[in-house]
């Protein structure tokens, strides 16, 4: 009774118990706002993939499939086609991955500063990335033009080299594809490193200075050690941007002449839409998802083991 009416004199309201936190409701709340791009990605995604994987042990004929096991996957590791599109296509991988790597390097140690009008100098560099690729494939045919008054011809010319038949020949059909990937992917290899190269430390820069190093020195034994772990990121997307190629492919050459340039994506494509061999198409998109998998395991555990 006593410390009913003290409580009441000093006006005190009896202490409230703490609701506790409902520890599901945030993630809850998370998962429903991903739950439309989740429904995209398993409806335009996963369920093609998963459809595509099941094709790939049929023959599929219009509406009608007849299980065929491993036979599709024979097919292809036994075709000389096949064989021939993988070897394009990874020489046109490696050869524009190496290409947009050190031409990036170069443009990125070019432009990299914190002057005003280099803004205007990355983004008309940038351009051509964020250019529709069907576009940028079409103009680079067109420049391609194997005449004598071709666009690339006569740049050429000035220097005194022979016209070139570009995409008309088998034997530089797919360098000339390699050469206009080189210059779409460069620029984009080039902003990646110049991100990386605002986290390398400047006073490492004035300290050689100081003891007298060269700017060889410089970039060998401090920008180049500072921006690996950007080599293995770019080695990686470039590398699989090189395996999966196939609009400038398709709109420069088509693979042809004679199959000289045909890479593993305009196979597939011919092979599903042009022959009607759903089946075997399907089976080669399975082997180069593998490939791309494996590609990029094996470039992970390469700069894990070189970062231990």
């Amino acid at each position: 009774m006593t410390s009913t009416l003290t409580r009441a004199k000093t006006g005190t309201a009896p202490p409230h118990r703490r609701t506790k936190p409902v520890r599901w409701r945030g993630p809850l709340i998370a998962w429903l706002f991903l739950a439309p791009a989740l429904l995209l990605f398993l409806y335009f995604k996963f369920i093609p993939m998963a459809m595509g994987l099941w094709m790939s042990f049929h023959e599929v004929k219009y509406i009608t499939s007849t299980w065929v096991g491993l036979e599709n996957y024979q097919t292809i590791i036994s075709d000389d086609a096949f064989a021939a599109a993988i070897r394009h296509s990874v020489v046109l991988a490696l050869g524009t991955t190496i290409g947009s790597i050190v031409l990036g390097l170069g443009l990125a140690l070019l432009i990299e500063g914190p002057a005003r009008y280099l803004w205007f100098v990355r983004t008309a560099a940038f351009l051509p990335v964020v250019t529709t690729m069907a576009a940028v494939a079409e103009v680079w045919r067109i420049m391609f033009h194997p005449a004598d008054n071709g666009m690339l011809n006569t740049i050429i010319g000035w220097v005194g080299i022979d016209p070139q038949p570009w995409l008309g020949s088998e034997n530089s059909s797919l360098w000339s594809i390699m050469l206009m990937s080189i210059w779409r992917g460069t620029p984009y290899d080039m902003m990646i490193f110049l991100a990386g190269l605002v986290g390398v430390d400047r006073t490492l820069y004035e300290a050689a200075a100081v003891d007298g190093a060269s700017t060889w020195h410089r970039l060998r034994h401090i920008t180049l050690p500072a921006l690996r772990p950007v080599f293995w990121i770019l080695f990686t997307l470039a590398a699989i941007r090189g395996l999966r190629v196939f609009v400038e492919v398709y709109v420069l050459t088509n693979g042809g002449p004679n199959g000289s340039s045909e890479v593993l994506m305009t196979l597939i494509y011919k092979l599903g839409f042009q022959s009607n061999e759903l089946g075997v198409a399907a089976a080669g998109g399975i082997v180069l998802f593998l490939a791309t998998l494996a590609l990029t395991v094996v470039v992970q555990m390469m700069r894990r083991r070189q970062a231990a």
